[in-house]
């Protein structure tokens, strides 16, 4: 799935995950309207960013995203 993929199935409420289904991506969106997109390990709540600082690289590969 690319980043715009990810991204527009959350948004309509689908469940994307990374790898496995314990990897879930999770959108926060705050009062400001800014957005936070990560991966949270279900297992632990270790979290990381869905991309990197510029916004675009994804943490992992298109291929392993997908929708449960």
């Amino acid at each position: 799935m690319t980043l715009d993929e990810i991204k527009a199935a959350v948004i309509a409420g689908k469940r994307v995950f990374w790898v496995s289904l314990n990897y879930e991506v999770l959108r926060h969106v705050f009062k400001n309207g800014e957005e936070n997109w990560c991966i949270v390990c279900l297992g632990n709540g270790h979290t990381i960013g869905l991309t990197w600082l510029d916004g675009v690289t994804m943490n992992g590969k298109p291929e392993d995203f997908f929708i449960a």
